[in-house]
């Protein structure tokens, strides 16, 4: 039996960050329904912005190295984004570019080898009303462009500077159920496609 690992990162480097609770809850979806997930930090693998200079100079960096190989040994994506002027923050994009660029192996194969029809899990949180739906739809597209199976569930959460408790949990119940259950979604397609189901 397949064991189904989920890496899962939040689009916010801030620690106190309302994406990084959501997070919480959409991997505790992912793994009730049997998911392994692993949590990957941008604090701690900063990537310079992407410059091609920098890469034909040094190669890309060991941050962006590392992810290739995390993602070489997942099956999927979960990803929890803030709304930065209606598009989804430069840190995942700075991220996912880095990642996409050829894997430092001489091959010159692209990072993107490792997310190709890998599904992927995106969820929103904002202060704002509309819960960082617009973020949400420009990432699936960039999420798509990469190769990833964006499930069709997703979920923003408006107002979210006060839609947590004193734990970080979501107050609404069904706004919680319906965070885990696009986790649960990114877990079964995986399992799904490692199976040949």
């Amino acid at each position: 039996m397949t064991t189904i690992r989920l890496l899962a990162m939040p689009g916010s480097a801030r620690r106190e960050s309302l994406n990084r609770r959501l997070l919480k809850i959409l991997v505790r979806g992912a793994e009730q329904a049997g998911a392994t997930v692993t949590v990957y930090e941008p604090r701690d693998n900063e990537m310079p912005l992407y410059d091609g200079d920098l890469e034909a100079a040094e190669g890309i960096p060991a941050a962006a190295a590392r992810l290739q190989r995390l993602f070489s040994e997942h099956h999927g994506l979960l990803l929890a984004t803030p709304e930065y002027n209606g598009f989804f923050p430069p840190l995942v994009k700075n991220t996912f570019d880095w990642l996409s660029r050829p894997i430092p192996d001489g091959s010159g194969k692209p990072g993107t080898i490792h997310v190709r029809g890998k599904p992927a899990g995106m969820v929103a949180a904002s202060p704002g009303a509309l819960g960082g739906m617009r973020s949400l739809q420009h990432c699936r597209q960039y999420l798509s462009n990469l190769g990833f199976l964006v499930v069709p569930d997703q979920v923003g959460v408006p107002k979210a500077d006060s839609a947590f408790d004193a734990e970080g949990e979501l107050v609404d119940a069904r706004v919680r159920a319906s965070v885990e259950g696009v986790g649960a979604s990114v877990a079964r397609l995986a399992a799904k496609l490692a199976t040949g189901g």
